[in-house]
């Protein structure tokens, strides 16, 4: 469940800390709610069935995609390789150069995988690294 948007003093209101499971229905029902956001939502939605073809199951999401920020500038997500199947993942999701420009294209966001030696990378190429803050978790084993 997708908890209610906490003020901490910024520009806008966001998750409190901590990890919160919600489906993609409570994702979708609480953070699509304008053009803008139907669309990251829906590059987040892709971005998640490639990955679940390829084995991924657990899938945080983060940035001002789930804030109250009016024109979001994407989302921020990182995925769990525990279980991926390297053959089957599409290339895009490894490709971090000029600013994951290529991740951004495809999917209006950027995912990461929640280690930064997942899949032999260095810290450079995955910049965030195991550090990353999760706000919100979307488990792909429902």
């Amino acid at each position: 469940m997708v908890p209610d948007l906490v003020d901490i003093g910024g520009p806008w209101k966001v998750l409190p800390p901590g990890v919160h499971d919600a489906t993609m229905e409570e994702i979708e029902a609480r953070f699509a709610t304008t053009d803008r956001r139907r669309t990251l939502f829906s590059g987040f939605k892709d971005g998640t069935f490639v990955l679940r073809k390829a084995g991924c199951r657990t899938i945080f999401l983060n940035g001002s995609f789930v804030t109250d920020k009016l024109v979001p500038g994407d989302f921020d997500a990182c995925w769990d390789s525990l279980g991926v199947d390297s053959a089957k993942l599409d290339p895009v999701l490894l490709d971090f150069s000029n600013a994951r420009e290529k991740q951004k294209e495809r999917f209006k966001g950027e995912f990461f995988p929640a280690s930064s030696t997942a899949h032999s990378l260095t810290p450079a190429d995955a910049p965030l690294g195991s550090s990353m803050p999760y706000f919100s978790r979307r488990s792909l084993s429902e």
